[in-house]
C-alpha cells in the first residue's frame, strides 16, 4: 500500500510517500479502505517530534470502507469513520491506503455526505461534543465562551453550541476573522489580548462555561473570567505546551469554579468515553442539512501533504482540511 511517513522528525517537508506492506487486522480490530482523512494539529506535533516517538505513519482520524473484520461485526463495504485508537501515536496511522483500528474506535455511518465531507467531522466533533456535553454540561440558556474559536475544534464548539440553544462569545487573536465566527453564530466575538477575564468583567457578559482550546498560556485567565460556580474544560495547547508555571489551586483556583481536562487522544472509544455515546449520526444529518457548518475548508490530493501541512501550520485555511485518498 501506499502510504506517507515522518522520515524524521521536523517540518512538513519530512512527510514522505512511500510503499509499506498492507497490514493485516487482529482480533479486535478492523481494517479500512481510506478514502479521505483530516489533518489534525496533534499530526504536526508528532511530526516535528514534540510528542515524542510515535508511530511511522501519522494520521489519527479517517473515513473509508471495511476491508476486513475478522470479528464478522462489520460487513465488507461498510461506509465508517475511524477515530484515534492509538492511530499515529502507538499504531500506524490514517495517511495510507490501508489503515488497522481498535473496533472501538470504528463507527459505521449512514450519512450520505462525499468521503471529503465525512472526514471533516469525526475527531472535531467528537471531542467538541464530549466537552460541551460531557465534562461542561452545557445547557440552552447559559452562557459559553469558545476560547481558541478559528481553529477546527473551536468552530466545531461553535456550531454545537449555537444548535444547542447556547449564548456563544468566541474570540480570536485577528480582528479580520471576527466575521467567520459571527457567520457561525456566535452573538459577540472578543479579541483574545491574553487578558480576556478584564473584557468579560468591563462588558459584564456573564460567562457560564469556557470551552479552551488555547491551554495552559491563558489558564489562569480562563478560570478568572467565568461566573461564580462557573466551569471551564481545556481541550487543546494551541498556545504552546509550556505548563502553568507555579500553579497553586488555592490562589489561581476561585471557589466553586470547576476546572476540568479533556483528552481525546488518550480516552475516545475507551469503556468510560464509548464513541457509541456521541451523536455522529445526528451530526452528520445536522451538516448534510445545513444546520451545522461542517464541510472542509480546504481539500487536498494525497500527494499533496506536505503542502496540506505547511498550510495547517500557517493557519490560512480558517477551518477543517482534508486529504483524499486514491
Amino acid at each position: 500500500m501506499k502510504a506517507i511517513v515522518i522520515s524524521a522528525h521536523g517540518g512538513p517537508e519530512v512527510l514522505t510517500l512511500t510503499e509499506l506492506p498492507d497490514p493485516v487486522p487482529a482480533d479486535g480490530e478492523v481494517l479500512i479502505r481510506v478514502k479521505a482523512f483530516g489533518l489534525n494539529h496533534a499530526e504536526a506535533y508528532m511530526r516535528s517530534g514534540a510528542w515524542g516517538k510515535v508511530a511511522a505513519v501519522p494520521g489519527i482520524e479517517c473515513a473509508g470502507v471495511v476491508e476486513a473484520d475478522p470479528s464478522g461485526e462489520l460487513a465488507l463495504g461498510t461506509r465508517v469513520v475511524a477515530i484515534l485508537g492509538g492511530m499515529g501515536r502507538t499504531r500506524n496511522g490514517s495517511y495510507a491506503e490501508l489503515v488497522t483500528v481498535p473496533a472501538t474506535n470504528v463507527v459505521a455511518v449512514r450519512s450520505p455526505l462525499d468521503w471529503a465531507d465525512l472526514a471533516a467531522v469525526p475527531e472535531v466533533y467528537a471531542t467538541a461534543w464530549s466537552g460541551l456535553f460531557g465534562n461542561l454540561d452545557l445547557q440552552p440558556d447559559e452562557t459559553v465562551l469558545v476560547r481558541g474559536a478559528t481553529s477546527s475544534l473551536g468552530q466545531a464548539a461553535v456550531n454545537l453550541a449555537v444548535d444547542h440553544g447556547a449564548t456563544v462569545l468566541a474570540t480570536t487573536r485577528d480582528p479580520l476573522r471576527a466575521p467567520l465566527l459571527k457567520e457561525l453564530g456566535a452573538a459577540d466575538v472578543l479579541i483574545d489580548d491574553g487578558a480576556l477575564a478584564a473584557q468579560v468583567a468591563e462588558r459584564e457578559l456573564g460567562v457560564d462555561v469556557v470551552f479552551d482550546v488555547v491551554g495552559n498560556s491563558v489558564l489562569r485567565d480562563s478560570l478568572a473570567l467565568v461566573r461564580p460556580r462557573g466551569r471551564v474544560c481545556q481541550l487543546g495547547f494551541l498556545g504552546g505546551f509550556e505548563p502553568v508555571r507555579d500553579f497553586d489551586p488555592i490562589a489561581d483556583l476561585p471557589s466553586g469554579v470547576r476546572l476540568s481536562f479533556f483528552g481525546s487522544a488518550f480516552v475516545l472509544g475507551t469503556p468510560a468515553f464509548p464513541l457509541t455515546g456521541i451523536p455522529l449520526d445526528e451530526i452528520y444529518a445536522k451538516v448534510e442539512a445545513g444546520v451545522l457548518r461542517a464541510r472542509p475548508a480546504r481539500v487536498f490530493r494525497f500527494d499533496e501533504i506536505v503542502e496540506a501541512h505547511r498550510a495547517m501550520e500557517s493557519g490560512e485555511a480558517l477551518g477543517k482540511m482534508v486529504v483524499t485518498v486514491g
